[in-house]
């Protein structure tokens, strides 16, 4: 009986050990250097925004109080429909949203995959944590060559290890983030010249797309460390087409600026999901998703950052039914795919509120 216990004692220890260094590998590199210290936006220490913001409610209690008695149907009631893969024309403007942020631009014949995650959950640890409230569509070999990824932050629901790994050794893209996520791409093995840093309005050009970093209003930060990396919302540059991908951010007056410099965009992809109180100027409600659209003069509509993760105390459908009547309320062209769903920008299909069979009392 003592030499059972003993090995199940050691099996366990072996478990957890193995289960700390995925954690600690999941925690990315550490930040610096001298393009982190000369950046505008970076002192003290740490990345700041434009305007101050706020993290917290100016009481605690009442989240804590949110998120166990708030009485919101934060899941849907059946399955989110999953739309499987299709091959279409390479050319024009084509958009697939994969859940959450995850999604595939392509874009006068570039391939460019943004905030990709495939993990079942975004933590540090695959064994708690937010999970999937449905599966990926398709596989990352059924998404086909890649030649950007583009990161917005390092938030474990945008910057995935396992996924990054599967994509430095199943394509050759380029990874393009803001400032201070190489340090964690480095130390998960993806090659340094396959790592391309930007700070706001700087830009790269791969297969004839320029992706710009434009600002956003957010923080980032993995494990205890915060704001030792740069956040970022993105411009694609086609030579006949232009998308807009906000990132996560709070509502903000630089909208108009990057409408000016950058606009008008073919289609935006705008942050719609996961606002609440305790956060009222990092996550944009839907309304506020609208506005930003309007300002980058966006085009075509499509919401983001909602149904897959459950990320806040609002109803899992809220997020989509307010964007939708913004969108009707100011004659904003709207497209909600179900996640795999590939939209022809110049055809888009009609919303048909798909979603509203998976809300409660609907």
């Amino acid at each position: 009986m003592k030499k059972v216990t003993a090995a199940l004692f050691a099996l366990t220890a072996g478990a957890v050990a193995w289960a700390a260094r995925d954690v600690s590998l999941a925690l990315g590199g550490k930040p610096g250097g001298e393009r982190v210290r000369r950046s505008p936006r970076y002192r003290d220490g740490k990345f700041h925004n434009a305007a101050s913001t706020r993290t917290m409610p100016d009481g605690a209690a009442g989240t804590v109080r949110e998120m166990f008695f708030g009485g919101q149907q934060r899941r849907p009631v059946g399955e989110v429909p999953l739309i499987p893969p299709v091959v279409g024309a390479a050319d024009g403007l084509h958009i697939t949203w994969y859940g959450h942020a995850s999604t595939l631009v392509e874009i006068d014949g570039a391939r460019v995959l943004i905030d990709p995650v495939w993990s079942d959950r975004v933590s540090p640890s695959q064994m708690v944590g937010p999970r999937r409230l449905h599966s990926v569509p398709h596989s990352l070999r059924e998404v086909g060559r890649v030649d950007a990824v583009v990161i917005s932050h390092d938030h474990y629901d945008h910057l995935d290890l396992a996924t990054v790994r599967a994509l430095t050794g199943d394509t050759d893209a380029v990874f393009v983030v803001p400032l201070g996520i190489g340090a964690h791409l480095r130390r998960w093995d993806v090659p340094e010249h396959r790592i391309v840093e930007l700070d706001w309005d700087e830009s790269h050009e791969v297969a004839g797309v320029t992706l710009v970093a434009t600002a956003a209003q957010h923080f980032s930060g993995r494990g205890f460390q915060r704001d030792n990396t740069l956040w970022a919302s993105w411009v694609l540059k086609g030579p006949r087409h232009r998308v807009y991908y906000s990132g996560d951010t709070g509502y903000f007056d630089g909208y108009k600026r990057i409408g000016e410099e950058h606009g008008p965009f073919d289609a935006s992809l705008i942050q719609i999901g996961a606002y609440g109180p305790g956060w009222p100027d990092i996550h944009m409600t839907p309304e506020e998703g609208v506005e930003a659209h309007r300002d980058v003069r966006g085009g075509l509509l499509i919401p983001v950052h909602w149904a897959t993760f459950n990320l806040a105390f609002h109803d899992w459908s809220e997020p989509v039914d307010r964007v939708w009547r913004e969108a009707k309320a100011h004659g904003v062209p709207l497209a909600v795919p179900r996640p795999g769903e590939r939209i022809d920008v110049e055809q888009p299909p009609e919303v048909d509120g798909w979603w509203q069979a998976l809300a409660v009392g609907r």
